[in-house]
């Protein structure tokens, strides 16, 4: 019989190599002084870099922290899922490698947690990114919470505690594009928001640049919401009745003036509009089935190279 554990730490490791020693000696000290078990799950998204080798070390030293390797750069939710997956705690932190996600907001988290919630998230008021980070970070959650009946904070994150419950209801989605902040807003459990302090990168840069951040705002709007669908119908139908009532003017002016109106150059610019709406509304369609085709492979979310302690794997 394994052992019980009290909070599992799951992080998702990636560009971190400067920052994961100070992030385990910060997270063990105060583990330790709040509850009696714990572990610690490294998850290396294959970064190319020496990570692996620090999660090999850190988990030789210390029989409550361990890693795994994936096989690929699977993205940052996917190693999330791979954590999750393993972890074994009554309660499970998920927080980046960074720390930006300050490890003394875990007893916070804990102490909250305690009083019944299901789920508690860090909602950053004094957020430390930079300015291009926030601002496409707020545009993307406007949009978002337009296009899903889903409502997100901007400034909620990963980093927060999750009871046993969440993490197996959360278990149970299985589709490829995921978020897990997300998907902890689907599951229905009782949540509160507690204020946390963001801190300043301390190396390195962020993994997602302005192309991957735009990706993922599509994948993540297109994977929990048919809206843009409901909105192309609309536009469609908006169209089609400016054109009736365009065609009814262009009657009436024949009728009066008994000559065909002139408008060769509006008739191609409607022409090339409308070629325009349809090849977008075709493209949304498209995106959608591209999803669906994805989804009906059933590939795996991800595949685990390695294992820095042999009876992880089992």
């Amino acid at each position: 019989m394994k052992k019980k554990i009290d909070i599992s730490v799951v992080i998702p490791v990636y560009g971190c190599d400067e920052t994961l020693i100070e992030l385990y000696s910060q997270l063990t000290d105060i583990l330790r002084g709040i509850v009696k078990s714990y572990e610690i799950i490294f998850i290396d998204d294959c970064a190319g870099e020496n990570s692996w080798e620090i999660i090999k070390k850190i988990s030789a030293n210390d029989s409550f922290a361990s890693g795994l390797k994936l096989s690929r750069n699977f993205g940052q939710h996917a190693a999330i899922s791979a954590g999750i997956d393993r972890s074994r705690g009554d309660y499970t932190v998920v927080m980046d490698c960074d720390l930006q996600d300050n490890p003394k907001e875990i007893i916070n988290f804990y102490n909250e947690s305690r009083k019944g919630y299901h789920i508690v998230v860090g909602r950053r008021k004094n957020r430390q990114d930079g300015f291009f980070v926030k601002l496409t970070s707020k545009m993307f959650y406007k949009v978002f919470n337009y296009f899903s009946e889903q409502k997100i904070n901007y400034e909620i994150a990963n980093y927060g505690i999750y009871s046993r419950d969440a993490i197996n209801a959360v278990k149970k989605y299985k589709e490829k594009d995921r978020s897990f902040g997300l998907l902890m807003t689907l599951v229905g459990f009782s949540r509160t928001e507690i204020d946390i302090k963001h801190l300043r990168r301390a190396s390195g840069v962020s993994s997602y640049n302005f192309r991957s951040r735009i990706n993922m705002a599509i994948g993540h709007i297109l994977s929990h919401s048919n809206k843009p669908l409901l909105l192309a119908v609309k536009v469609g139908f908006v169209c089609t009745f400016g054109a009736i009532i365009y065609s009814i003017w262009l009657i009436i002016s024949f009728l009066n003036s008994g000559s065909p109106p002139d408008g060769w150059t509006s008739i191609i610019v409607s022409m090339f509009f409308l070629s325009g709406l349809i090849l977008s509304v075709i493209g949304v369609v498209g995106i959608y089935i591209g999803k669906i085709y994805n989804e009906v492979k059933d590939r795996p979310l991800y595949i685990i190279d390695k294992f820095s302690k042999e009876d992880n794997g089992k």
